[in-house]
This record gives C-alpha cells, sequence and structure tokens, in this order.
C-alpha cells in the first residue's frame, strides 16, 4: 500500500510519554475522520505497545521509543513501536494471554489487547536488540 502521510517521533521511555503518544496518533490520523470507536481503539493499542516498550523493554532503565505512523492508501493506519531494550526471547509466549515478564503487578494481556483492537498486529524481536510491534487499521470513519 502506498503512504500518503507519515508521522515520524522518539520519545523517553518514561510513563508520562504514553499519553503523550496516544494524544499525538490519535491527532495525527484525525484527517482520516474516524469514528469515537476507531479512535479509542488505536488509542488503547498505542497505550499498551507503548508501556509493554517502557515495562517489559527497558525494564529498570531508560531508552528511546520510535514511533511511526503512517497513513496509507486505502483509509490505513500502521503504526509502529519499536525499542532497542531487551527484546523478546519467544514472542510466540509474550504474546499468550497472562503471560508477563513483569511480576504480579502487571495482567500480561498487552498483545491479547492490542490484538482486539486492530486489524493485526505483528511483532518482531530479538534479544538484546529491541522489538518492534507493528499495528494496522483500516478507518471506515463516521460514514461507515
Amino acid at each position: 500500500m502506498k503512504n500518503i502521510n507519515e508521522l515520524k517521533m522518539i520519545i523517553d521511555s518514561k510513563s508520562v510519554n504514553e499519553g503523550f503518544s496516544r494524544v499525538a496518533v490519535s491527532a495525527f490520523i484525525a484527517c482520516l475522520d474516524p469514528d469515537i470507536e476507531e479512535l479509542s481503539d488505536i488509542k488503547a493499542a498505542v497505550s499498551e505497545a507503548v508501556t509493554n516498550s517502557i515495562v517489559h523493554g527497558y525494564r529498570n532503565t531508560q531508552g528511546k521509543i520510535y514511533i511511526t505512523v503512517s497513513i496509507l492508501e486505502g483509509s490505513t493506519v500502521r503504526i509502529r513501536v519499536r525499542d532497542k531494550g531487551v527484546g523478546i526471547e519467544d514472542i510466540r509466549q509474550a504474546m499468550e494471554p497472562l503471560f508477563t515478564t513483569a511480576g504480579s503487578e502487571r495482567a500480561g494481556l498487552g498483545f491479547a489487547v492490542m490484538e482486539s483492537f486492530m486489524d493485526s498486529v505483528r511483532v518482531t524481536s530479538a534479544p538484546s536488540k529491541g522489538t518492534t510491534v507493528t499495528l494496522k487499521k483500516k478507518i471506515w470513519g463516521k460514514n461507515s
């Protein structure tokens, strides 16, 4: 699919930046005139992806999170959230509901939430190299 417009941003892996990233992505895709449900879905998925980078990717350290939002032809949004953190050894296991590496304070539902709100979720990762989460959603908008 042809890329029509793109936003790239880099944020520090601080929890205060999770909300900013969610709002920035939703503001950027506003030109597609998404309905409230589509906007809420995307915001929730972005929140989960960024939170995963903060909590799991960088654990108790600090790093950068790279977010690219692309508006593709056909009113499709592609969002990539990438970190250069610890990476994921077993992606299939990490994507199982209730699996977490962060102990009892985390529910282990991040990927399940992303999958429930987006049309597709793809995760690539390598230990000690980082993780990239690619989210895609077709925007039908208020006229659907």
